[in-house]
């Protein structure tokens, strides 16, 4: 066994862990971490009778992880050292380390909150920050603190954000650092030149394959954003005299595929491995000796207001180019070539996957757990409550939740399907209909990772039904799924594939506007290049979008039948009212519609516009505007009931846009009888209506009011000034603009709030200019005064200007009035 750089630290590890259940180790590339540690911790006193977890974020990682360590100890994988992930299992009854992909321990923990038998769990590659990373430790977290206080958590990687785990699991947490061992890699830049054409830079990228084959030896690894860009520089390689070697690695290929990619090549041939960011960690790529780095990814970014994930390509973060560049030195002195100029800014890290996810599943599995407030669970990096929320809401709609965010009868079995919700919710209502295999086929299909991604899901699912042995991935998935199920892979049609993908999908259904453009149900608009034959279809269920919600391109679809919406939506078959404001025709329109939310199949005119529905057209045109046309009466109540939120909390209500905007039926509401037209709401005493209609401010509460965010304030002159506290609405403090003579005497200025604001007071000259801004009327008069004087007492002789301010009758008058 070669000793690796984590030898030197495994003392270390193993009593960190003995004296504390949480501990922190940052190893770098090469150090061993993955592999020895695990097997280091096995023979300690808390671990002799239990097993250990060790998370890897992919599954050839997994893999490798659990046959290298099974190696060491002279054994086969599933003895000592075992895997498991979704789909596939290699364990025995006296299995001690589990290697597993993050998604199983959330699946572990919900089937088992206490973990039986498992003594640790060790985080591997945290830098990641996936989602089911970063949910495995909340949730284990939680267990760990309610009811295994003897469970050891171990979080690995070469670059952890140490001060923001700390700040999750205590300031006392250990820390144990380790170099790693590498070799010395020497880095070139050979930023390329803008291209019109992708093709273009497919050959730049070629011709710096062709000076790395041509200087050094060794395999070249070439990092690249996808599988598009993977496929066209192989094209480019291929149609080049002297090709060499190329091999694929990434995501969609058959797993067989993806370990051979990870060997040498069987006949001593130098190599060029074309690779997604699947290389980028984790996994070593044997004989790699140069790195080859686009300095690109593409990440999903999810957007919740429209419900649809983008797919962006965007430079990589610092972390990540490094981690490439380790790559070409984990075996042997390298090179490393980067695509892009030196000067080029990167960010640091990468952001977590849970800031840019589709929330779905997260809610889903918070639901599992019992939890309605993601803020019950210690996070890293928490939810953000707009994806959550979109989350939840695909989730109800589905009919998963309720309306506390707990699950449904159907939810509670959709959790022993080990997917998607969507996906989950679609074998569920395949158990009703009869239709089972079908659902696992179209699941093991739409999850697969053994093909191209056609468009047109009938004629994909049709050709693995026919040709099974083609697709061997796509098959084990789907009999693994139908053996969950308790039946076999046997689909005699598929006439009930659209109604499954609507079920599923509702959001998603699509009505033809002209050939290859598609209305949504949800919204927005979805496109599909016309010369496809289901551009051609009325109606068709989008499994597969990327883009905003004007031009969302359709990557995979089914055609659907109106008669098959209709039985799985009966609403679409009852005629609605609905009432819109026009924007552009400045009016109310109304008609009576069948319709799936924007989709409508049937439409004819109303002859009366219903009181309640002219209501929710302008509460809904209110809402689009996103901005409420508040007076100026209405901003300084909403502006002093802020500044008291602000300074005392509870019970001063949120009066804020955006709150009042989510309430805004129930405040404005009962109060647009009659109303028909936009123009006519900003003449409302919309102020009187938040006292009135929303009582949040009880007789008490209004009474403080007007204590401690007074109206007007009385100047020593004997004038009652009014306040300006809209201010407050952005967070600053209130406004008081009087003439300067008016506060002769005043030696500081009053305070708001029980003493606790001081206004910003503004000292107006004579004409009501600007004369001063302060905070600070002692200093003022003490300071700035002298000079004020000075400069004015000739512009405003009528004005007395004292040379004691402090000592002089405050006036708002004239000195020949004052006589």
């Amino acid at each position: 066994m070669s000793v690796l750089p984590i030898e030197a630290r495994l003392p270390a590890i193993v009593g960190a862990l003995e004296a504390s259940n949480t501990a922190l180790l940052v190893a770098e590339p090469g150090a061993g971490k993955t592999t020895r540690v695990p097997l280091a911790l096995l023979d300690a006193d808390w671990c002799r009778r239990g097993k250990l977890l060790l998370l890897e974020p992919r599954r050839v990682a997994a893999r490798l992880a659990a046959r290298y360590m099974a190696e060491q100890l002279g054994e086969t994988v599933g003895e000592t050292v075992g895997y498991r992930m979704r789909g596939e299992s290699r364990v025995g009854p006296h299995t001690r380390i589990e290697v597993v992909t993050q998604g199983v321990l959330t699946r572990l923990l919900q089937d088992d909150p206490l973990l039986e038998g498992v003594n640790g769990i060790l985080f591997d590659e945290f830098h990641e920050r996936s989602l089911e990373a970063d949910l495995g430790l909340a949730l284990t977290l939680d267990v760990q603190r309610g009811l295994r206080d003897d469970l050891r958590l171990l979080v690995m990687s070469a670059t952890l954000d140490v001060a923001a785990l700390q700040a999750l699991l205590g300031a006392e947490t250990p820390l144990i650092e380790c170099p790693g061992r590498s070799h010395p890699v020497i880095t070139h830049y050979r930023p390329l030149r803008a291209a019109h054409h992708p093709h273009d830079t497919a050959r730049q990228q070629a011709d710096v394959v062709a000076e790395a084959l041509a200087e050094a030896a060794g395999d070249v690894l070439v990092i690249l954003p996808g599988v598009a860009e993977i496929r066209r520089l192989a094209g480019v390689l291929a149609e080049r005299s002297a090709a060499p070697a190329v091999v694929e690695l990434h995501g969609r290929l058959p797993l067989e595929a993806q370990s051979r990619a990870l060997r040498p090549d069987p006949d001593g041939r130098q190599r060029v491995v074309l690779a997604t960011a699947i290389a980028e960690s984790s996994v070593t790529v044997d004989g790699v000796r140069v790195v080859i780095d686009a300095g690109r990814e593409r990440v999903p970014l999810f957007q919740p207001r429209t419900g649809l994930t983008r797919l962006t390509t965007r430079h990589v973060n610092l972390a990540s180019a490094d981690q490439r560049r380790g790559r070409a030195g984990r075996q042997a002195p390298g090179v490393c070539y980067r695509l892009w100029a030196e000067e080029l800014p990167l960010v640091a890290h990468a952001e977590p996957e849970i800031r840019q996810a589709d929330l779905a599943p997260l809610a889903f599995e918070l639901a599992r757990w019992g939890i309605s407030d993601a803020a019950a669970l210690s996070w890293v990096t928490p939810p953000p409550a707009a994806a959550l929320a979109a989350g939840r809401d695909l989730l109800q709609r589905l009919g998963g939740l309720d309306a506390q965010y707990h699950l449904t009868e159907r939810g509670r079995r959709c959790a022993r399907w080990p997917t998607h919700p969507r996906l989950a919710v679609m074998l569920e209502h395949a158990a009703e209909r009869g239709c089972v295999a079908l659902a696992c086929a179209l699941v093991a299909l739409l999850e697969g990772r053994d093909a191209e991604r056609e468009v047109d899901l009938t004629r994909a699912l049709e050709q693995r039904l026919a040709h099974p042995e083609e697709h061997r991935q796509w098959q084990r998935d789907a009999k693994r799924l139908c053996r969950s199920a308790g039946v076999s892979l046997s689909v005699e049609h598929l006439d009930a594939l659209g109604e499954l993908l609507a079920l599923a999908f509702p959001e998603r259904i699509a009505q033809q506007l002209a050939v290859g453009r598609f209305r949504l149900a949800g919204g927005g608009q979805a496109t599909l290049p016309e010369r496809h034959p289901l551009a051609h279809a009325e109606l068709l269920v989008a499994a597969e979008l990327d883009g905003d919600a004007t031009a969302a391109s359709i990557y995979r679809a089914a055609p659907v039948s109106l008669a098959c919406l209709e039985a799985c939506f009966p609403s679409l078959a009852e005629w609605q009212d609905r009432v819109e404001w026009s924007q552009q025709e400045g009016r109310l329109l109304g008609e009576q519609v069948r319709a799936l939310d924007a989709l409508v199949v049937a439409r004819r005119p109303m002859t009366s516009l219903p009181p309640e529905a002219v209501r929710g057209a302008l509460l809904a045109a209110l809402m689009r505007n996103a901005t409420l046309p508040f007076d100026d009466v209405a901003d300084q109540l909403r502006g002093r009931v802020a500044l008291l939120r602000r300074e005392f909390g509870e019970p001063w209500p949120d009066w804020s846009q955006a709150a009042l905007l989510d309430a805004l039926d129930e405040w404005l509401g009962p109060y647009l009888d009659g109303i028909t037209r936009l123009e006519a709401i900003p003449r409302l005493p919309l102020g009187r209506y938040l006292l009135d209609a929303l009582d949040r401010l009880d007789w008490t509460l209004r009474q403080r009011l007007a204590v401690l965010a007074p109206e007007r304030m009385t100047l020593p002159s004997g004038n009652a000034v009014r306040l300006d506290y809209r201010p407050c609405l952005a967070g600053d403090d209130p406004l008081l603009a009087a003439k300067l003579q008016e506060l002769f005497g005043w030696q500081s200025t009053p305070r708001l709030a029980d003493g606790r604001v001081t206004p910003l007071v503004h000292l107006l000259s004579p004409a009501r200019r600007p004369l001063q801004v302060t905070r600070d009327l002692a200093s003022f008069w003490a300071n700035g005064y002298p000079q004020v004087r000075k400069d004015m007492r000739g512009r405003y002789p009528k004005h007395p200007w004292p040379e004691d301010p402090l000592s002089a009758e405050a006036t708002a008058r004239t000195k020949r009035r004052v006589q």
